[in-house]
């Protein structure tokens, strides 16, 4: 019998449901994650001496007892590199190997002990930094590690929890808190270091994880029939819904079918092109309103932080949207997955290129830079999610996969726009634009000549496709 077929439980009001509050706790575990991840990128400008060796016996009382409080360290541009980019190695290498343990064990454990050990780590950095340069790195490294594992895990969740016709609206909330854990940092951590010391930052930022992680436990099942706080309705609405698509963690991957899936494949160019452009706003935005439209420090970081403030309400709209179209029967599941992805792919591309040719005013410069940078947010009800369409009995390796993909697209444009960016100003920033409409626009094309919703021959139940 076909789904369209069955009637299922009377729905479960959503913002009264478990599964809505599941989907903001996810959202909270993901701000403080991201704002873990990058609070060092500004707490590192209070943390280096650019100036003077440390501890020199010249230095006066007041400046002795800041230092203090605020220790600071003589660590070179290229160690500073280093430290930065230590993190993602941990996150890079996790994504693959969670996403295929996260069909075998409890996710239940998995985030919440990842989350609480990034956390900790957190706390530690301030020592470690003490200690020695290495031991900073090392954290890092492990944090990424932890933190790499919450973003890809987390991802098996909605393989039970999220009924077809919610999904991008359940998936947009918890993804949206990366923007607002992105927003959030840059916007508090340098008030926290003006106010309090720079220490404070991750020790503020490590007690909230664990004290998160901790409420993680108390609140979460990995099956919701499972969960003693939800009611009868909401679970069988929820079984009900995914009745078809739920099927053993145990079977072994079609390894083969995946590789020669285009519509899997789409779904990997266009997470590279959304992690590119992604990855440009964060290293160029900054540069952009430095140079062109020469605001102060201060500005600067007020005006970096706007765009994820955007970019969070636009995701978190774009899923009410995509669900209202579908749950309306307005617009078929494949055609709302590629027209957010159109959206979330040429929009920013579109403001970019107005950005470059637009003799705008300062104000108009913002606005165009706030688009360009928070309409990316389209992706999460489009190509972000439509690998639960194709294949949900392995949603979480898969979207490791994918995911691996698209910090590839990062890391590539992180090298590309730091040889640009050394180069002449003006063209860098023409440069930098063209890149992005190159690998949006061919990306994009690929998507919407091969994007699918339906499940794959591979993906169904009775397929026994091994390796």
């Amino acid at each position: 019998m076909q789904m369209d077929n069955q009637v299922p439980p009377k729905k479960v009001p959503t913002f009264c449901s478990l599964r809505y509050g599941l989907s903001f706790l996810l959202h909270f575990c993901n701000t403080i994650i991201m704002s873990q991840m990058i609070c060092l990128n500004l707490t590192i400008v209070a943390m280096v001496n650019r100036t003077n060796p440390h501890g020199l016996p010249n230095t006066s009382t007041k400046e002795l007892l800041d230092n203090i409080k605020n220790p600071v360290y003589n660590w070179s541009p290229e160690i500073q590199g280093v430290i930065f980019s230590s993190i993602f190695y941990g996150v890079l290498f996790t994504q693959v190997p969670v996403g295929y343990l996260s069909r075998i064990y409890s996710i239940k454990k998995m985030v919440g002990s990842a989350l609480f050990l990034s956390s900790l780590l957190c706390l530690f950095i301030p020592l470690a930094a003490e200690i020695g340069v290495t031991f900073v790195i090392t954290c890092r490294v492990v944090q990424g590690a932890a933190q790499g594992t919450v973003s890809a895990a987390q991802h098996a969740i909605w393989i039970k929890w999220s009924p077809p016709l919610e999904r991008g609206r359940l998936t947009s909330v918890s993804l949206s808190g990366f923007l607002l854990g992105s927003f959030t940092a840059l916007l508090a951590t340098g008030f926290i270091c003006q106010s309090l010391g720079w220490p404070m930052v991750f020790y503020i930022f490590g007690a909230c994880g664990c004290a998160l992680s901790l409420l993680w436990f108390v609140l979460f099942y990995d099956d919701p029939k499972d969960h003693p706080c939800m009611n009868i309705s909401e679970k069988e609405y929820i079984a009900t819904s995914l009745t078809q698509q739920v099927g053993s963690s145990r079977q072994s991957l079609p390894i083969k079918a995946m590789l020669k899936s285009l519509p899997l494949w789409a779904i990997s160019f266009g997470t590279f092109a959304f992690q590119w452009t992604n990855n440009i706003m964060i290293l160029f935005t900054p540069v952009f309103l430095d140079s062109k439209l020469h605001v102060s420090i201060k500005q600067n970081g007020l005006l970096s932080a706007l765009p994820y403030l955007f970019a969070w309400m636009i995701g978190i709209i774009a899923g009410e949207t995509a669900d209202f179209l579908l749950s309306r029967n307005i617009l078929s599941i494949v055609i709302i997955r590629k027209l957010f992805t159109t959206l979330g792919l040429l929009l920013p591309a579109f403001f970019y290129m107005c950005l470059c040719y637009l003799d705008s005013s300062f104000y108009g410069s913002i606005i165009f830079l706030v688009l360009a940078n928070a309409t990316g947010s389209f992706c999460l009800s489009g190509i972000i999610i439509n690998v639960l369409d194709i294949a949900p009995r392995y949603y979480g390796f898969l979207k490791g996969v994918t995911n691996l993909i698209g910090m590839l697209g990062a890391v590539i444009s992180s090298t590309l726009i730091g040889v640009i960016l050394g180069q002449d100003p003006e063209s860098s920033l023409f440069k930098t634009f063209y890149l992005i409409v190159a690998v949006n626009v061919i990306s994009l094309i690929f998507c919407l000549v091969f994007i699918k919703a339906e499940i794959e021959d591979w993906a169904k139940e009775g397929q026994h496709t091994r390796l």
